[in-house]
């Protein structure tokens, strides 16, 4: 079966360029993790999530132990790949960025916004993990400047935000708004009022747009889609701590040179 995954029209023509931001299908994980988990840190069976992720690295043009991920602290914390990693070895941080042809760089996902970033011209890529927590400390802004000590340049980068969860489904308390009004009183903007009284529901994808546009990015797509929403397609922490789950699956999002 065959890894299933979406990818960015405005990332998908680019030379040189492969990428995916993969769903939950394809794969051979069972019951909460059906099917396509790609967590190391999860709770499911290691041989699962192993084959998972090869099939994510055949479909990207990289062996198994090429594709790349990071052990993840909501953080605004970039490492740069030059050479495949031990996966008990993974970086703390939430973003990656290289040149080194056939590497897959990948961030996890299940909620949190996945950010796919390319200046093609230059062979330079990134992937970010941009939670709220990265996002409000600077994770986008970190991943670009590490992208232009590579030899790119943010007048030619193209980003992708991939499957995120959607401010209808993303309610918050008054401390959370409070942080990001603190921070800059124009973040008022992504707060719309929720049905209980007291929160707010957060706009996650326009704030990370935002973080983007005021960082000089050329262009940057949203694919416009909800992690939270749609559960035979997306995995979604938030949705799976509502529905009382022990655990829930992990997304792949990866992008790679191909020479």
């Amino acid at each position: 079966m065959v890894a299933s995954m979406l990818q960015a029209p405005s990332l998908q023509n680019l030379p040189r360029i492969r990428h995916a931001f993969f769903t939950r299908g394809g794969g051979v994980s069972q019951g909460l993790y059906a099917s396509l988990n790609g967590g190391v840190g999860s709770s499911d069976a290691p041989d699962h999530v192993a084959e998972n992720r090869a099939r994510m690295a055949a479909s990207l043009g990289v062996a198994p132990a090429r594709l790349l991920s990071l052990y993840q602290i909501h953080s605004p914390e970039v490492v740069v790949a030059d050479e495949p990693w031990a996966g008990d070895a993974r970086p703390r941080a939430d973003a990656v960025v290289t040149r080194t042809p056939k590497l897959a760089i990948a961030v996890s996902t299940a909620d949190c916004g996945p950010l796919l970033f390319a200046d093609p011209e230059a062979g330079v890529i990134g992937a970010a993990h941009a939670g709220w927590r990265g996002a409000l400390t600077g994770v986008i802004e970190a991943t670009v400047e590490a992208m232009e000590k590579l030899g790119a340049d943010r007048g030619r980068i193209a980003a992708a935000l991939g499957p995120t969860i959607r401010q209808p489904n993303y309610e918050v308390g008054p401390e959370f708004v409070d942080r990001f009004v603190a921070a800059d009183a124009a973040n008022a903007r992504f707060f719309t009022d929720s049905a209980r009284a007291g929160f707010a529901r957060f706009d996650l994808p326009g704030y990370v747009g935002a973080r983007m546009k005021a960082a000089g990015v050329a262009a940057f797509e949203d694919l416009g889609l909800c992690t939270y929403a749609e559960p035979d397609r997306f995995y979604s922490f938030r949705r799976s701590t509502h529905r009382s789950e022990p655990d829930y699956g992990r997304h792949i999002n990866a992008i790679a040179l191909t020479g």
